[in-house]
Order: C-alpha cells, then sequence, then structure tokens
C-alpha cells in the first residue's frame, strides 16, 4: 500500500513535531503523507499548520519567517494568518482589499502529549486517548523523535508481532532458547483499531534489573497493545512487582518509505526509583534493534495476504490488513502500489 495515493488516511491524526520545537519566530516544516506542510506557534502560542506553498508563485513558506503570529513568505513578503488567509500583501497600497482568494489550505493542528498533532482532512477519528496521561500517579518521559526508512504498515505491524523478540532483541530481553511465543490471549476490534492482550516471559539484563526493582533473571510481561489505525499504538506492559510501563508509538508517515517515530512512555513510579536517562537508554536499544531489521523490508507492504507467507503469532497484522483493506473500499478506493518490478532470473 502506498500511503501517500490513498487518500482516507488524511483523515486521521498524527504527531508531527515536538511542541517544544515550534515557535514564534521560526516555521517549522514537515512533510506528511507527502505533503509538505509547515508549523509555527501563533499569536497566542498555540500550533498552526498550513500547506507549505505560497498562492502566489508557490515558494515554501517554511523558508520564510512568523510577524505578528503569522508565516511571511520569503518571495514577496505575503503574510497567512494560522487559517491560511493571506492578511498583508507589502505591494498593495494601505486601502486595497485583500481578494478572498489569496489564501493557502490549512490543517487542524492541537496539542496533545507534548505534541503538535495534524489532520489534513476531517478527520475519522480522535487522537488516541491515553488515561495514563491524566493519573497524577504517572510520569510522562519523552523519548524519541526521528526518522526510519519503514513504511507504517510495517512498523506498526512489527509492535504487535509476539514472535519477533526473541530474535530481533536477542541482545536486550528476547531469549532464543524459548522462541514460540505463548498464545495470544484475546483480540478485541474497536472502533479504532484492536485491543490485544498476551503475555510473554523475558530475560531481565543488568539495566532492567534496576529500572523494574525486579532482581530476577527473568521475568514475565502481561502486556495490553492497543492499535490506532493506520499507524500508532500503545503497549502497556504490567510486571509482577505491579510497576506499568506504558510505551506511546506513532509512525507517523512522512511518504511512502519513511517514517517519522514518536515515541514517550508513562510509569507509575518516581525518578528517585527508576532514573529517566537509565529507561531511555533500554528503550533506546530495543528501538534500535527493531530499526535495523525494519529498514531492510520492502515498504510496499501488500494489504492481501496471498503475496506473503503467515503464521499464527501474525494473526494482529493479518486483523490490521483486513481492517485497512475494508476501510478503503468502505471510502470508495482501491489499494494502490507500486508498479510491478520484471523478475530477477538466475
Amino acid at each position: 500500500m502506498l500511503v501517500t495515493q490513498q487518500s482516507i488516511l488524511r483523515r486521521f491524526w498524527y504527531p508531527v513535531v515536538p511542541i517544544d520545537q515550534l515557535s514564534s519566530d521560526h516555521p517549522y516544516p514537515f512533510q506528511l503523507l507527502g505533503q509538505k506542510i509547515v508549523l509555527w506557534l501563533d499569536a497566542v502560542g498555540q500550533p498552526v499548520a498550513l500547506a507549505d506553498r505560497c498562492c502566489h508563485r508557490s515558494a515554501q513558506l517554511s523558508k520564510g519567517s512568523i510577524i505578528n503570529g503569522c508565516v511571511r513568505c520569503p518571495y514577496h513578503g505575503w503574510s497567512y494568518d494560522g487559517k491560511g488567509q493571506c492578511v498583508h500583501v507589502p505591494q498593495f497600497q494601505p486601502e486595497q482589499a485583500i481578494p478572498p482568494s489569496y489564501k493557502v489550505a490549512a490543517c487542524q493542528c492541537m496539542v496533545r502529549y507534548g505534541y503538535a498533532w495534524v489532520c489534513l482532512d476531517e478527520p475519522l477519528q480522535p487522537i488516541p486517548d491515553i488515561a495514563e496521561s491524566s493519573d497524577p500517579s504517572f510520569r510522562l518521559i519523552q523519548e524519541f523523535y526521528e526518522t526510519w526508512q519503514v513504511s507504517g504498515l510495517r512498523a506498526i505491524e512489527n509492535s504487535f508481532d509476539s514472535a519477533h523478540g526473541h530474535f530481533v532483541h536477542a541482545s536486550s530481553w528476547g531469549d532464543q532458547s524459548n522462541p514460540i511465543p505463548p498464545p495470544i490471549d484475546e483480540i478485541v476490534e474497536t472502533e479504532s483499531g484492536f485491543v490485544m492482550k498476551h503475555w510473554v516471559e523475558v530475560l531481565n539484563p543488568d539495566l532492567q534489573k534496576k529500572n523494574l526493582g525486579i532482581a530476577s533473571e527473568k521475568t514475565i510481561r502481561t502486556n495490553e497493545r492497543r492499535w490506532f489505525m493506520p499507524f500508532a499504538r500503545t503497549l502497556k506492559i504490567q510486571y509482577p512487582n505491579g510497576l506499568n510501563h506504558l510505551i506511546f508509538t506513532a509512525y507517523t508517515p512522512i511518504d511512502d518509505r519513511s517514517s517519522q517515530l514518536v515515541q514517550f512512555c508513562l510509569r507509575n513510579d518516581s525518578e528517585a526509583e527508576a532514573k529517566a536517562a537509565d529507561i531511555i537508554a533500554f528503550d533506546r536499544q530495543v528501538t534500535q534493534e527493531d530499526r535495523e531489521v525494519l529498514e531492510t523490508t520492502e515498504y510496499d507492504a501488500p494489504l492481501s495476504l496471498a503475496e506473503e507467507q503467515h503464521m499464527a503469532s501474525d494473526r494482529p497484522g493479518i486483523i490490521m490488513r483486513h481492517r485497512l483493506a475494508a476501510l478503503l473500499r468502505e471510502s470508495g478506493e482501491t489499494e494502490q502500489r507500486r508498479p510491478v518490478q520484471p523478475a530477477i532470473h538466475v
């Protein structure tokens, strides 16, 4: 599936940039689903997002500046407010009215969990609700914001793949001597995706012993994974000692081949019990292990099950493919694929 060619994907919210990277002085460029957008903080400090293209001669607004809460084009100085309306044309006389057609497309934009989220069209679903974010017993730790050369579908399937961990994460928590994953307890489909519950026994290396407060060489993870269509998830890991470690991950689609990883975690412990730097260090190792493999995968992941082989632990990914295929059908779209490559004969 080529995400840039599936219009329905424009109707979902995506986290695009940490709010602390936006300012009221300089515009911030981003590419979402192949579309260039520009973000900044308006006069009251709220994030706004527009198409990154001046309606006059198509220059990128992100190359310009922010003046009085508006973005000013670097080419001729036309300024646009957060709704995309042109509010100043330096070449006009003071009494000359600006035509209402002088405007650029505005995107819906709001702040949640320390990020500016953007929807390019009318949203189908709300921004994922994470109850722990408003629970005072949990602390939020911002972790990673970086570009991966992997498609959103490949990455999000991996987040629900219970069989890869003992191999991909053999240097962190995986146990290759025990490669068969326990069966999935349940998968319950929801309007926004599904909830999956399962457990797994994992190795407990030294850094994790400190992070978890568990001294044993192995421990049990009781996992609750939630899929938020199309490319986001939460993973709530419950440990035997009562610790909850919830990870939010989104693979915001930049284009067909690349995604912006957005990850933070929420934990019901304190800095005195486990340092945020140590928690980030362990999760850093795990995400890098995933990245090394995922960036070798074919970006045009098929929604059809006929093109690839499958096993029992692939059930969550199969549900994802079915749900996304249904979403396309319901919106009157067909799956867009890259041109068929000629076979290699040896």
